[in-house]
């Protein structure tokens, strides 16, 4: 007779994609913890990037540029 994870991992086999995908951010919230304090690092951050790029103080990248490197590699 298979383990408990030899018998879930069947389970979850037969489940429809939408279901596993509940099941995996199930599982990775209980894992990973938000951290209030980082969130709030890292709103800042966002608000600071947002304005540098309104007031044009960073020099931006259009899609098609990343892509286009991205493609190079």
């Amino acid at each position: 007779m298979g383990t408990i994870s030899d018998k879930l991992a069947e389970k979850i086999k037969s489940l429809p994609d939408n279901e596993k995908i509940k099941l995996v951010d199930s599982i990775l919230m209980q894992l990973d913890k938000p951290d209030p304090e980082i969130d709030r690092i890292w709103a800042e951050e966002a608000r600071a990037r947002w304005r540098a790029y309104k007031t044009g103080k960073v020099e931006t990248v259009s899609y098609e540029q990343v892509m286009k490197k991205h493609h190079a590699k």
